[in-house]
Formats: C-alpha cells, structure tokens, sequence
C-alpha cells in the first residue's frame, strides 16, 4: 500500500497534474495585462484598494483570462476574489496589507476547523475557480495582530480565550472568535500558489479545501512577525486531492505542514478524503509539527508522500499525529522519509485523544438559544464510526538530535496504531518516551541515543518486531 503514494509522487497522475498546472501559467501568459492601479488601485498604504483590484480581476475575467499585476508599493485591502483563468502577480517591491477591519471580510459558507460553517473571507480567495496562478516576489500581509488581539488580549492572557475557558467553552472559543486567513482555496482545481512571501496571518496562512489539482511551491510563511498568533498555521490541505508543496520555508505558531479531513459527526457527513498529496523540500523553522496528519480526520487521509522535510530549532514536535475518539476516519498509506530534525521536542508523536478540552464539545446544561455551529459541533457521533484508524505508516530516514523524548505513541486499545515500518531512524533525546497501544510494528535499523541510558518503553503493544536493544516491554 506504501508504494501507491510514492507512484502518485513520480508517476503519471502527478506528471499529468504538473502539466496542467504550467499549461495554465502558459496560456495566461500571452493573455493581456491588467494593472490594479489602471483600475483605481491605491499604492499610499493608506487608501483601501478592494475595489480597484478586483476590478482588474473581473476585468481580466470578462476577457476570458490574463494577468493581474499588482506593482510596487502598499496596497491597503480587504478580500479579493481571484477568479478563473486569471493570473495573479504580486511583484516586488509590491504589498498587499490586509485592512484591520471584519467589514471588509465578507462571511461566507466555508469550512472551519473540521466543520462547514459561515465564516470571514479570506484577504486572497480563489473560490469555485479553474486555472488561476497567484504568484510573485511580493509579500501578503494579513495585519493579523488584529484578531490575536481579540483571542487572547492585548497581552496574551484575557481576550476571548480567558472568558470562554472561565465558563467551560474553551472548545468553542476558536470558532466564534472569527479571524482572517490569508489565503484561502476552496472547491476549486488547477490552483498554483508560488513565491509569495505570506506574513502575519488572522488565523490561518494558507487553507486548501475541497480543491483538487493544487501546488504550492517557493512559497515564504513568516507568521511570527511582530508576536505569535494563536491558530497560526502555515498550510492546511483538508479534504483535497492531487496537492503538491514544494520548497516552502515555514515559520509560524501553529501546525506548519498539516492534512485535515473535517471533525465529528460533520465531518464525517461530508465524507471528503484528502489524498494523493507529496510535500517535500520544506524548511520549517517554528510551529507545533514539522508534518501534522489531524487532529480533523473524518473524511480520511491516504496516499501521501512528505520527505526532504527539514525542521530546525523552536519547532514543537517533528512527525505528528493527532485525533480524538469523536473524530474518526481511517489514516493510510503514510510514507514518511529523508527528515532531519534538531531540537525538536519529540520527533514522532501520536496523540489520538488530543487536547480533550477542545476535541470535545459539550454544551452547558440550560443554556439555550445558542449557534448553529455550537449544535453542529456537539453532535453525537455514532460508536460505531467514532475511533480513528492509523495505520500502514512508514517512517525511514530520520535523524533526530537534541531531542527532550524519541517517542510519545498513544493510540486505542479498540484501535491501536497498526503496521508502522521503521527503516534508518536515529534519534539522540534526553528521554526514550513510549509507545501505547500499538500493533504489528517493524523496525530496521533503528538508534535510539537517550541521555538518561532507558529504552523506549512498549506498553500494551502486540506483535511488535522491534529490538531489544532499543525498546523494552514497561509497565
């Protein structure tokens, strides 16, 4: 099954999806331009831009496709809507700086953290589109501090967050705290994102949703900028196919690298897979995860190929799964290679009962009158359905330094996690950690160096072919 992901990588059906892509940039290219400030566009930093650029992006529309330039200077806007057949270029020298006002983001239905709901536009938005090129050596600028400011306070200890915990709601509190993302693909295909630098996002960078036939390739996250935002993610695929990343250099405060597959009982409604996606040649230089899979895994997520991942200091966990037994949804066919990590907390995690206070929604007892999305979130999800599946991973090629615990692995004694293969794995930690209900492993030529002198404790483990020499049954 792990080789499906790796013909998807260098077979026909990504050299098939390649070819659209720059057929795409190719036809747009000998389209006709269109410059934003022909159209009204402001490039003071001062007056807003919305109209002027999405006339131009009409305008090339109308024409049947062409190329919006965006040219030097500071254009001041809220969303903008890049539509069919369009190229969009930010050139150097040229920002687009998201206005710090919710008006400008008009809401929308989307998807939010695992759930279809409505919610605030996006700055950049490629919505129910074909062929469209977003690209240049520009910046995008989300003025995020804006909403952290509105989650957390002013400094980082009240806001939303502190009241909703106050009152038990802290699993509803990033859903009705309503904060911008950057970027935002959603039901569209033959999308590329490339060499953009993308700072400071509301809440997400980067969300690829029910799209399809979707790269992003040389693109820069800086979304530490100024402070650290709360739900900073640099780019999430969720419930997408055919997605390619490539050559990304990551820094943000959140999941950097993460697939989603929507949450409960909606998600599971929905019913959308994301698979078929490669990420590789990446630097990530912050965040939680070097590469996340969850916590969002309804749908399911398979075929996927991430390697050449590089994780450097103040990076949170390197190889991350993570899920919660209301989520399920099966998780297969993971090939995992050629990671280098240092001074990551723990290069391989699996955390299936992530984060209760969040993972699980409950409204309190009388209160009433309360938002659909609230609902939407505390349904029940049937038993039968509710435990995750990961299994058939493969994980070769790590090399871990200065790590605080090689492993963190907890899954279900009713879903254990299944059939994980350990190729060339060197880790060197303070700590072994542990593995927990997990089953059918295999290990070759794996190091564990723990500075403590333990082995990595198995515990409730069945059939694991694993050395002795660096794993040892616990208690």
């Amino acid at each position: 099954m792990i080789g499906n992901s790796r013909s998807f990588c260098h077979g026909p059906a990504m050299k098939t999806f390649l070819s659209a892509i720059f057929f795409g940039i190719a036809a747009n290219a000998i389209a006709a331009d269109f410059r934003v400030t022909d159209f009204g566009a402001a490039n003071d930093g001062v007056t807003l831009a919305t109209r002027g650029i999405q006339a131009a992006i009409d305008a090339a529309a109308a024409a049947g496709g062409g190329t919006v330039i965006v040219p030097k200077g500071i254009f001041l806007s809220g969303s903008i809507f890049v539509k069919s057949n369009v190229r969009f270029v930010v050139s150097e020298g040229a920002e687009i700086r998201g206005v710090q006002d919710d008006k400008e983001y008009p809401e929308m239905k989307t998807r939010i953290a695992g759930i279809e709901m409505v919610w605030p536009a996006a700055l950049i938005n490629v919505c129910n589109a074909t062929n469209v090129v977003v690209e240049g050596k520009g910046s995008i600028d989300g003025q995020g501090s804006f909403w952290w400011k509105k989650f957390w306070g002013e400094d980082g200890k009240g806001g939303m967050m502190k009241d909703y915990v106050a009152r038990g709601l802290r699993w509803a509190v990033d859903y009705d705290c309503k904060r911008v993302r950057l970027v935002q693909v959603y039901e569209s295909s033959g999308v590329a994102l490339r060499g953009l630098t993308l700072k400071r996002p509301g809440f997400w960078t980067v969300h690829i949703c029910y799209s399809r036939d979707v790269t992003a390739d040389g693109l820069t996250i800086r979304a530490n900028i100024g402070g650290k935002g709360p739900s900073s993610d640099g780019i999430d695929i969720d419930s997408s196919r055919d997605v390619l990343v490539q050559n990304c250099d990551i820094d943000c405060n959140d999941d950097t690298l993460c697939l989603k597959a929507g949450r409960d009982a909606d998600g599971l409604r929905v019913n959308r897979p994301t698979e078929n996606v490669v990420l590789r040649d990446c630097v990530i230089r912050g965040g939680q995860g070097l590469f996340t899979i969850g916590s969002e895994t309804s749908g399911g997520i398979r075929h996927v190929e991430a390697y050449r991942l590089k994780a450097v200091a103040d990076t949170g966990d390197g190889i991350r799964f993570k899920s919660a037994r209301t989520r399920g949804g099966v998780i297969e066919d993971i090939n995992i290679h050629d990671i280098e990590m240092d001074g990551v907390s723990r290069p391989i995690v699996a955390t299936l009962n992530w984060y209760p206070k969040y993972s699980y929604a409950k409204i309190p007892d009388g209160m009433t009158n309360v938002p659909e999305h609230w609902k939407t979130l505390a349904k029940p999800v049937p038993p039968e359905k509710a435990l995750p599946h990961f299994r058939d991973i493969r994980i070769a090629n790590v090399h871990a330094k200065n790590a605080k615990k090689a492993f963190e692995v907890e899954g279900y004694a009713e879903a254990p996690v299944q059939n994980v293969a350990l190729e060339n794995v060197d880790i060197e930690a303070a700590e072994p950690g542990r593995i927990r209900f997990a089953d059918g492993w295999t290990a070759k030529d794996v190091r564990v160096v723990a500075r403590d002198g333990k082995k990595v404790r198995l515990e409730n483990c069945e059939n694991m072919k694993l050395p002795e020499s660096v794993f040892a049954a616990g208690k």
